[in-house]
């Protein structure tokens, strides 16, 4: 996370898609603490979803003992979320274009393409293990 933000907010779950949920009611509980627009609420939350599923799925590779980390942080012009897992990492500067025409009918790799889309900014840190989503208040 960029210098400047407090930490708000933290959350620790299990690799487990059930414990999602958790990480969707951090959101509503920020969002609403932040009075983020509701306009903009969706893209807040399918963002930080999307980043603790690959966390879960691609990261920890579903090991249900490891755990994904959420931290929450805030600024006077922008809030973040920081998801942070125990894998190895990827090489997040050369990911195939979902939208390019032998990507467009798979069935995966859409959610990095979509955070990017949904928040102002998505910096990766730690060799892919931690991500930062950014949005400006």
């Amino acid at each position: 996370m960029k210098e400047g933000f407090t930490i708000i907010d933290t959350l620790s779950i299990p690799s487990d898609f059930e414990a999602v949920s958790q990480v969707e009611m951090l959101v509503d509980r920020v969002c609403n603490q932040l009075g983020v627009n509701e306009d903009f609420y969706g893209n807040v939350l399918i963002a930080v979803t999307e980043a603790v599923n690959n966390a879960i799925e691609h990261g920890n590779g579903k090991v249900v003992t490891t755990e994904v980390k959420v931290a929450v942080g805030d600024n006077p012009s922008e809030f973040c979320f920081n998801v942070k897992d125990q894998g190895r990492g990827f090489d997040f500067d050369h990911l195939p274009d979902p939208t390019a025409p032998e990507n467009i009918l798979k069935e995966n790799g859409r959610g990095i393409f979509l955070m990017k889309n949904l928040a102002d900014e998505v910096v990766y840190e730690d060799a892919g293990t931690s991500v930062n989503i950014y949005f400006t208040k």
